[in-house]
This record gives C-alpha cells, structure tokens and sequence, in this order.
C-alpha cells in the first residue's frame, strides 16, 4: 500500500503529526504500507495542487480540510479547518470513520495519538516525549517566554530548524527520523547541529531587530519586518522583550506570501477576549483563538498594512 501523508510544512506540529500518524498506521493499518511525506503551506488561493493526492491511501494532518474523493484520512485540531461551509458540510457527512476533527486539542500530534488509542488501540510508549513537546510547543505551554527564546532545549532547538530551514522537502525528510530517534539524538544529528548554530544566529538577530522595529500601543505590539528576511521568526520574540505585551501582530513577506500573524501573550495575566482566528477569518486566514495569521499575495504589501492596522486597532479597542 502506498500511502501519502501530507502535513503542514515548516511547523513542529506538523512534522510530528505526520510521525505519529506514520507510525499509528504502520503498526495499526498496514505493517507493510510505503509511506512518503509532503508539506503544504498557507498561501493565498488555492491550497491544494491537482496532483497532491497521487498514492492509494492520501492523509492531511495538521491542515485544512479538502472535499477530495481522493483523501481517505484527515487529522486537524484548528478552529479555521475548513476554507468552505461546503467543505465543513463533507466532512460532517463522511461515514468513513478516517476523518476527525479535535478544536479541543492543543496539538494536533496529541489528538492523532488520542484517536489512535481510543479508537484503534494504538501505542506508542517511545513517542510519549515527542507527543508532550508537540503539545508544549504548539499549545504555547513554555514556563516562561526565556524557555521559549532562549532555546536550550533539544525540542525548541529542532523547532527552530524546522521553522527556519526552506530547503523544498527538509522537513518531509526528516520525519523518519522523528519516527524512529528520540529528541536528543535528532538534535545531536551534525547536520541538524549545523542547521540550528546558523539559524540560531539568524534568531539572535531578529531578536535585535524586533528590539528595534516593535511598537507597543496600549499593550498590542506591532511590528513590521516585511522588507527582511525575517519570515519564521519565533512568535514569543515579543513577549520576551516586551512582557507587558497583550497581543502582537507581525507582519512579514517572503517569495511566497506576505504574512500577517496575530498572536496573543501566555505569561500575560490580561483577560483575553478577542478570538484570533474570528478575526482573521474575516480576511481570509485563521488558526486558533490565541493565535492565529493571514496569508496574502507577495505583491500585497499595502493591503497587508492596512489590514494590520486593522487588527491593532480592534485589538487595543478589546482590552480597553
């Protein structure tokens, strides 16, 4: 059985989505299954090439949801899961029972390893540290934006390899590895050790950089870093720097979309009432509640402006 699991690219969620529902399948579905891996990015338009579902068996975790006849399992814990109310409609009409849906969830690599064993008797004892920083990671659960930062951690240094490498299939390729070695070993890989002194580095910069550019209004960092080369930058950088920080709003550009994320602080004791996601729905992006982004065009640079602006100013207006 040839098996296609497609995962969302650049994020540690992701990848270690795709290792855990790897495993799940191999060991519950089909010992002898070929599996091959491919990321998929946010972008501005259509989300999935024509050509994305080619194996017998087609999985997405960690994405949004396609009505394609060809997608046989599909895995997501984001409240913006579905680009269409007709897609939502397809998936609350699938009797396939390879099709879940878990908003509840922190992680998504959390949710597959509850659906594996709830449901199909899954186990996977050598995974449970993999799990628990996939969760820690994407639930933003650190102790303190210094953990998250700072970067002492094999979990947060792989994260940040993942998260800066754009090398096309790095991540799909590195995902066997999350199947079969543990955190440590990955990180101590001397490639892995290389990707992470040179990104780190690059870190260290935007760091000085954000320094810099942030502007803080009335607990809403704003920040514009469009004309560097900045995209992928740690989401925490803000809060670090300014933990009076309530919400930060980043914009930056790459050459393939211009990014607008919206996040909101973890260590800061506000009331955060504002649901992220909601509002970047409304300009065609999403995510979670407290954290969440839009993806525009390269060329709309203005419009991503305008639209940062935007969401500044509703976000100082809801803590007021």
């Amino acid at each position: 059985m040839s098996v296609r699991v497609c995962f969302h690219d650049q994020c540690f969620d992701g990848a270690c989505s795709a290792a855990v529902f790897a495993r799940f399948y191999q060991e519950c579905v089909d010992p002898r299954a070929t599996v091959r891996y491919r990321g998929l990015m946010h972008r501005a338009g259509q989300l999935f090439d024509e050509d994305v579902f080619d194996s017998e068996e087609n999985v997405i975790v960690d994405f949004k949801y396609s009505s394609s006849d060809r997608l046989t399992w599909w895995f997501d814990h984001h409240q913006s899961a579905f680009l269409t109310e007709a897609d939502a409609e397809h998936f609350r009409r699938d009797k396939s029972g390879k099709k879940f849906y878990g908003p509840e969830f922190r992680s998504c690599t959390k949710f597959i390893a509850h659906i594996g064993a709830t449901k199909f008797g899954f186990r996977s004892p050598d995974l449970e540290e993999l799990i628990r920083w996939a969760d820690l990671i994407d639930g933003a659960q650190y102790p303190d934006p210094q953990t998250a930062v700072e970067m002492r951690d094999p979990a947060t240094q792989l994260t940040l390899v993942i998260e800066g490498t754009r090398s096309k299939g790095f991540v799909a390729g590195l995902i066997p590895e999350l199947v079969s070695k543990s955190l440590p070993e990955i990180a101590a890989l001397p490639e892995i050790r290389r990707a992470f002194e040179e990104h780190y580095s690059r870190h260290l910069r935007t760091v000085e950089l954000i320094r810099t550019r942030a502007e803080l209004h009335d607990g809403v960092v704003c920040l514009d870093v469009a004309d560097q080369d900045a995209e992928g930058f740690s989401k925490f950088i803000p809060y670090y720097l300014f933990p009076t920080t309530v919400y930060s709003v980043a914009l930056s550009r790459s050459h393939e979309r211009t990014k607008i994320a919206v996040g909101s602080n973890p260590w800061h004791p506000a009331p955060k009432h504002a649901n992220l996601a909601s509002i970047c729905e409304r300009f065609g992006g999403g995510g979670h509640a407290k954290v969440a982004a839009i993806s525009l065009p390269p060329a709309d640079l203005e419009r991503a402006r305008d639209v940062a602006r935007q969401i500044v100013a509703e976000l100082c207006a809801s803590l007021k």
